[in-house]
């Protein structure tokens, strides 16, 4: 077996949380229906096509790039904005370690009437997963505050109307992805269930492929292997119609507070080279999450400021969609690849990490 081939977002009430968005999600225009299990809502998702995003660099004054946070500017900078949206890998926690400073710094952001929400590009878990996650670090976080890939690709699915279809996906990832396909209807197979697959390369076989399968949705997966990337390729080129999707596309990711690792771009990438085709991306820069809080809170994007570690996808996720940024750089992003000659991606201001928001 060859091993390693190296949101958005409907916001739960409490009671409600793991309950799957109504099929009747993005039927009109922005609004919040009620249902009578749950407020469900109307998104018009716009995910991006991979390879085509269009990426807004700067952030800042001229492409110029501003000095290191200070306590007066980070003063102006929560006096300016409504919403903080929070990366979690690299920003809030790495690895299974919670970043120092983090905790407090929520507790006066919410002082201070800030909303706040936190939005991951990893899929291996669900909402719930990520409430559990969130609940392991000492962190009171509510359910409808968390916004994960695994739910983006859901929520697609539901905009697409992919169960209407009568087919199911193919899913290269974990287990968010699996929970929220099963809280929205939609069938699936593979994800955990293929991981220790392996093929026996004879003379004469064909590995065998559903071809009810109508969409691939990949997400990053630590038993990533031959078997679901030939299976996965077989359904998007032989499968007439059949979607592929890819939950992000970060090159790197957290997995342990030691380095970094292949992130879900590598995944990607492995079914990109065989099928030539480029994935619709629901996750991060996809600007679907800054349209819901638009619309939820009606805020204008310039009261948003979006945090993260990741030049590529968070802070060109914030630039792309007229938010402020910020990228720390407790994550995969030091300050000297910030401040190289290749990079063109400018925050509008930077800091060692959130900790750096108050004195």
């Amino acid at each position: 077996m060859l091993m390693g081939l190296v949101a958005l977002a409907l916001v739960c009430s409490a009671e409600s949380f793991g309950v799957a968005p109504s099929s009747a999600v993005f039927r009109s225009s922005r609004m919040l229906r009620a249902t009578q299990q749950r407020a469900s809502l109307a998104l018009p998702l716009r995910p991006v096509r991979g390879g085509a995003v269009r990426l807004s660099m700067s952030g800042g004054t001229a492409n110029k790039i501003a000095d290191k946070l200070t306590p007066a500017t980070a003063a102006a900078l929560i006096d300016s904005v409504d919403v903080f949206i929070f990366d979690c890998d690299g920003v809030i926690w790495k690895g299974d370690s919670l970043i120092d400073g983090v905790e407090p710094i929520l507790d006066k952001l919410r002082a201070a009437g800030k909303k706040i929400f936190f939005v991951t590009n990893n899929s291996t878990k669900s909402r719930k997963g990520y409430k559990a996650k969130f609940d392991s670090l000492g962190l009171n976080v509510a359910p409808e505050e968390i916004f994960s890939s695994s739910f983006a690709a859901a929520a697609y699915m539901e905009q697409i109307k992919f169960k209407e279809t009568g087919k199911k996906v193919y899913i290269v990832g974990e287990r968010g992805i699996q929970e929220e396909l099963d809280l929205i209807g939609v069938p699936w197979i593979g994800g955990e269930a293929d991981k220790d697959q392996e093929i026996q390369l004879v003379s004469g076989f064909a590995l065998p492929h559903d071809s009810d399968v109508g969409a691939v949705i990949c997400g990053f997966d630590r038993f990533v292997n031959y078997y679901k990337i030939q299976y996965a390729q077989l359904c998007i080129n032989e499968n007439p119609g059949c979607k592929f999707i890819a939950t992000n596309l970060d090159a790197v990711t957290h997995l342990t507070d030691a380095q970094e690792w292949a992130g879900n771009g590598a995944m990607v990438g492995a079914l990109k080279g065989c099928t030539g085709q480029e994935p619709v991306v629901v996750g991060k820069p996809s600007p679907l999450m800054i349209d819901y809080l638009c619309d939820k809170y009606g805020l204008k994007p310039d009261r948003i400021c979006m945090v993260g570690d990741r030049l590529d996808t968070d802070v060109v996720f914030g630039n792309s969609n007229g938010c402020k940024s910020v990228l720390v750089l407790s994550g995969v992003t030091s300050e000297e690849k910030y401040k190289g000659a290749d990079n063109k991606v400018i925050a509008s201001e930077y800091c060692n990490s959130i900790a750096d928001f108050y004195d």
